[in-house]
């Protein structure tokens, strides 16, 4: 699965404000559902599922990169996006470092099979240290979306 079918462009955040795992998790949400990808659903809500799937385990795959991710009724298809955090965030990571790049997931609640495939597929491509160093210095959605296709 390329991660270019379900990165919504749009919204990238090439520059996170959120200081906060939460409040990270909350704009990137927030990101999705302004480039129209949450038009009928419950943002607080699937803020709040993601967070929830937060606290069984932290997204925090280590080496500086966050999967925050969750399934929900209201969600249509698979989408994602990715925020980078410039001064990096305390995400309780498997090895203790900073988030500095997250990719977000939601996918409907009956189809665990994409929502699978698309978390493989960000963990495989952020294996690639080179990948994620330019991913962490990318400025613009420019950039970071030409490192993603």
């Amino acid at each position: 699965m390329r991660l270019s079918s379900f990165i919504v462009r749009e919204a990238i955040l090439p520059a996170l404000v959120a200081t906060t795992r939460d409040a990270a998790i909350t704009e990137i949400i927030q990101s999705l559902k302004n480039a129209g990808q949450f038009s009928d659903a419950d943002v607080s809500d699937i803020t709040a599922a993601v967070l929830r799937r937060e606290q069984l385990g932290s997204t925090g795959i280590g080496h500086g990169v966050a999967i925050p991710h969750s399934r929900h009724r209201d969600v249509p298809n698979l989408v994602g996006t990715i925020a980078i955090s410039q001064q990096g965030l305390a995400f309780d990571s498997i090895d203790g470092e900073p988030v500095h790049v997250l990719f977000l997931l939601i996918s409907p609640d009956q189809q665990p099979g994409p929502h699978l495939r698309a978390l493989d597929a960000v963990v495989q491509k952020t294996k690639d240290e080179q990948l994620v160093s330019k991913l962490k210095a990318s400025r613009s959605v420019e950039e970071i979306w030409t490192l993603l296709s």
